[in-house]
């Protein structure tokens, strides 16, 4: 038994009221306006004398040593300083106990001031409030939704506050960003709501069984979201890749030495771009790729003289096929000046129009390159009131923008384009401080097998050098090789360089900004300034398992695994593969990487049942024999559409054939016969024919009581393959129940052709 004082005390000089009170506070119940005692005990009143005083004992003290036992624990201070005395061996043995007491007696009152007589009488205290009862779990529970609120200050606050400060909250316009497939854990950290009322929400209301690390589709999102009053807004990309760029360019801005332009061509697949780029460096590039089509991002360097002085200029190539759109970006994230590429004979097309969007969003400079020029059939005018139309305005028209016009198979106008760009640097001032330590951004990244992980990077500031320590993310190493365009081997880089590293111990991913540092201990401090950065991994929350709103639907999976030759690709392929609809049947990625196919991607494709897809990758003699033992399915492509195709085929022959009911005949049961077999239903047929592998709809009082494919057709007793207008016959089929008078439509399946 619980109790609060286990005798009478003396308290003042006269006669006084001592209360005794067992296990009246044990058990408090209250509502708006009655606080009532679940075990109210007798008042004693006593006739003391006041001689005794020196056996006085302060019932402060008392309430103080039995309800607050936070003063007989160490303080903060004692505990960082404590020694070895016998006190505190004391307080550390007992340490448990008054923890326990404690919580015991945290149970019975919370408020120790409730007991403390602050006039003549006890029992004149002014009403006890609401806020004074508050149990703990209830106190702890408001405290928590108030977390989740966003509060960064939690305050002792009385429960009319709190549900005050609810209501406000729920009055205010929330609105959140999505763009995306997120997982439970994602969107509860957007939606500031736990986890688990999420997943309670979706098992309750919805049937949906899912844990925190589940995908949820953008419709079920959005249905979350609408629940707990949030609006969802779509994501702008461009504006967040033009705060980067911005960021990146305030970082580059010191001076001391003038650096080469680095110029990025842009523009829509085959209007020229790499032709235009062999007939600056007087290569043969085009028969070189793949398909003919550029499939990766690709740096080149030449010298040009201008007034008489040697320039270097350094150019980026970039895929024009929508599919390589994060290439794209990235090429425009670090260039200096961009080559927006457009053919004569086609005019402005999408990935035209993209280019042109991160020209205007990333505020670039840009020569505008009209290719094909020698076909004189097409008109120039054109091209020049379209890109007024897009507020790229050419200088013909008073505005900045130089429009030059070559043909890349003659090398009219080339040495005109090179002596634009050469002027358009000299206006931009580019300077670059090559006594820093270097920085710069990471191009492309991929594992090569006898040297390990290889990053493509350019160097926008400061001196790339042996023996540095590189940092991206969350990766770092020391830079053991460094080699230049022309693959030879270098101990340092300057500005505006695009060179071949080793040295990171992971492949980094493409991209990122990479920075080099004085010594290891800034290492740990630059992975906590970045450790906001996307992980790779979120590419395939876009294709991998999600939750939907039909939870009764059986989607069809495909299993990949998916294999390429650098990081670019990869990013390219999923990119692809994400447009693809998955309503019929879902692309599974069961395990993305890039590199040589592997053992243990053999053992997962057997254990998940999965295909194994390869981009530029080869296969050894080894792995050719595994594949064929176990045979595991597994695909090499050297051309991104061609492996786009066969996705696309597999995923057709797994959807289920849909079928069109071309209606053909009715007929109307006169009588039915039972048989051994089933029943059979004597029909006549009023109008038009009926099949024997016709579907039928069975109607009856004017509702369908029955579909499905008939059994059997028979006609004075022979089977036959049709039934003609105004003709008798028998019919068969799963349905047992037949009446006379039920009427039976005909209906010939027509296939349509399968989609996704």
């Amino acid at each position: 038994m619980s109790y609060i004082f286990l005798k009478p005390y003396y308290y003042f000089q006269f006669n006084y009221k001592i209360i005794n009170i067992f296990n009246s506070f044990y058990n408090l119940e209250y509502n708006d306006t009655i606080l009532k005692l679940a075990n109210p005990k007798l008042i004693y009143f006593f006739n003391l004398s006041s001689n005794n005083l020196s056996n006085v004992i302060n019932v402060n003290n008392i309430a103080t040593d039995i309800v607050n036992t936070k003063l007989s624990t160490p303080s903060k201070f004692e505990k960082k300083y404590k020694t070895n005395s016998q006190d505190n061996v004391e307080t550390k043995k007992n340490k448990n106990k008054l923890i326990k007491k404690k919580r015991k007696n945290s149970d019975h009152i919370e408020n120790e001031e409730l007991f403390i007589d602050t006039q003549d009488e006890v029992f004149t205290q002014e009403p006890l409030s609401l806020s004074s009862l508050k149990s703990r779990k209830n106190n702890n529970k408001y405290k928590k939704k108030s977390k989740f609120k966003g509060d960064n200050n939690i305050l002792d606050v009385d429960l009319i506050n709190i549900d005050q400060q609810m209501s406000n909250n729920s009055n205010m316009q929330k609105s959140i960003i999505v763009s995306d497939h997120l997982t439970i854990q994602e969107l509860s950290l957007k939606l500031c709501i736990p986890e688990a009322e999420i997943i309670t929400y979706l098992f309750l209301t919805k049937g949906i069984s899912a844990t925190i690390n589940k995908v949820l589709d953008i419709n079920i999102i959005r249905l979350i979201a609408l629940h707990y009053g949030f609006n969802v807004l779509e994501k702008n990309v461009l504006n967040q890749s033009n705060n980067i760029i911005n960021e990146q360019q305030s970082v580059y801005s010191s001076s001391n030495i003038k650096r080469p332009p680095i110029i990025t061509i842009l523009g829509h697949v085959d209007h020229g771009k790499t032709t235009l780029l062999d007939s600056i460096l007087k290569t043969n590039l085009v028969t070189k790729e793949s398909g003919g089509i550029t499939q990766a991002i690709s740096g080149y360097e030449i010298e040009w003289t201008y007034h008489l002085k040697s320039q270097k200029l350094i150019f980026l190539d970039t895929p024009g096929h929508e599919s390589f759109k994060t290439m794209r970006l990235r090429g425009a994230k670090v260039n200096d000046i961009t080559l927006l590429v457009i053919a004569l004979d086609d005019g402005i097309k999408p990935q035209t129009i993209e280019a042109i969007n991160y020209i205007k969003e990333m505020n670039l400079s840009c020569i505008v390159v009209i290719t094909k020029a020698d076909k004189l059939s097409y008109s120039f005018e054109k091209i020049e009131k379209d890109l007024v139309n897009y507020d790229i305005i050419p200088e013909a028209l008073g505005g900045d923008v130089s429009i030059v016009e070559v043909s890349a198979l003659t090398g009219q106008n080339i040495d005109l384009l090179l002596s634009k760009i050469c002027m358009l640097s000299l206006s931009k001032n580019l300077f670059a401080d090559s006594m820093k330590l270097a920085s710069g951004i990471i191009l492309e990244a991929y594992l090569d097998k006898k040297q390990g992980p290889i990053a493509n990077i350019i160097i926008k500031n400061g001196t790339l050098k042996l023996g540095d320590i590189i940092v991206s993310a969350n990766l770092s190493g020391k830079v053991k090789s460094i080699k230049n365009l022309s693959n030879l081997k270098i101990q340092s880089s300057g500005p505006s360089s695009i060179v071949q590293v080793l040295g990171f111990n992971i492949v980094p991913e493409a991209g990122l900004m990479f920075e080099v540092v004085k010594k290891e201990k800034n290492v740990k401090e630059y992975f906590l300034k970045h450790s906001n950065n996307r992980n790779f991994n979120k590419l395939l929350n876009s294709l991998n398992t999600r939750l939907t709103l039909d939870v009764n639907s059986s989607i069809k999976q495909f299993q990949i695994i998916l294999k390429t030759d650098t990081q670019g690709s990869l990013e390219a392929i999923i990119e692809l593969l994400s447009n693809i609809p998955q309503s019929k049947v879902q692309i599974n990625i069961t395990f993305a990487n890039f590199g040589d196919i592997s053992n243990s991607d053999i053992k997962l494709a057997l254990a998940t049942k999965a295909s194994i897809l390869a981009f530029n990758v080869s296969c050894s003699s080894q792995i050719n024999a595994l594949l064929k033992k176990y045979k595991v399915i597994c695909k090499n492509f050297n051309v991104i559409y061609d492996l786009f195709k066969y996705v696309k085929s597999f995923m057709l022959d797994l959807v289920e054939p849909e079928y069109e009911k071309n209606l053909i005949g009715h007929a109307i049961v006169q009588t039915v016969f039972k048989m051994n077999k089933g029943c059979v239903a004597g029909c006549f047929v009023n109008e038009g024919k009926l099949n024997k592998t016709c579907y039928i709809n069975v109607y009856r009082q004017g509702n369908m009581i029955y579909e499905g494919f008939i059994t059997s057709l028979k006609r004075m007793k022979n089977d036959v393959d049709e039934v003609s207008l105004n003709n008798e016959c028998g019919l068969m089929s799963e349905y047992t129940l037949w009446q006379e008078s039920d009427v039976i439509d005909a209906y010939e399946l027509v296939s349509k052709d399968k989609s996704l």
